[in-house]
């Protein structure tokens, strides 16, 4: 049944860059392959998105935000994710469930169990294969977003949030990829594009050569 990767870290570690570089080579080796990003990858998605992310809501509930992430990756999974998978295809998933952890549990201080109940329900257990965790300074990761050479890239409701927010953050992603080193693969962020993107796709490797993935046509079909 497929392979499922997932793309997690601190804000400006580089993992949307790296998502759409992994997709682009497993892609380009003939493997049947999709990008998706969270929240989002679907239409109801998008605009749960907008909802969640948009920078006037700032008076929204710890509560309603986590519903509201799991909504989208409810529609995300059974719509998109799932049939792929059950296709022998890849999907490469910019930010899953963990993000959920991280950011509301860790960020907010959500009760984890709750979230991981809300999440079960929302994806009917689905758990990525692989994990790469762009591990990166928050300080350092916040200041490459708003550096003016990043203009273009998204500055959202959770970026906006004091730096001892995304400092926890960070230490949630450690706690978690600590509680299932099996699953998670640390990378180092502070590397250039190139390097990372050559760590990845050598710890890759191992999932690709395991038969479960079926090598295709090029699939055409990704979400932004």
């Amino acid at each position: 049944m497929g392979l499922f990767i997932t793309f997690e870290g601190s804000e400006g570690c580089g993992k949307s860059t790296q998502a759409r570089l992994l997709y682009e080579h497993t892609r380009t080796l003939g493997y049947n392959v999709i990008h998706v990003r969270e929240p989002g990858g679907t239409p109801i998605g998008d605009q749960i998105r907008a909802i969640v992310l948009g920078m006037n809501n700032t008076e929204m509930d710890p509560i309603a935000e986590s519903l509201l992430f799991s909504a989208s990756r409810a529609q995300l999974v059974h719509q998109v994710i799932r049939p792929h998978l059950a296709a022998n295809g890849i999907v490469i998933c910019d930010r899953y469930a963990d993000s959920t952890y991280a950011y509301q549990g860790y960020g907010l201080g959500r009760n984890l169990a709750d979230l991981r109940t809300l999440t079960a329900i929302a994806t009917d257990g689905l758990v990525p294969d692989v994990t790469m965790w762009l591990r990166i300074d928050p300080a350092i990761g916040l200041q490459r977003k708003l550096h003016p050479d990043a203009a273009q890239v998204e500055w959202n409701r959770l970026d906006a949030h004091e730096l001892a927010f995304h400092q926890r953050v960070a230490s949630g992603y450690a706690a978690l990829a600590e509680a299932e080193p099996g699953r998670w693969v640390a990378c180092d962020a502070h590397l250039s594009i190139e390097a990372l993107a050559a760590h990845i796709r050598t710890n890759l490797t191992p999932y690709l050569q395991t038969g479960r993935v079926a090598i295709s046509p090029v699939n055409e079909r990704t979400t932004p």
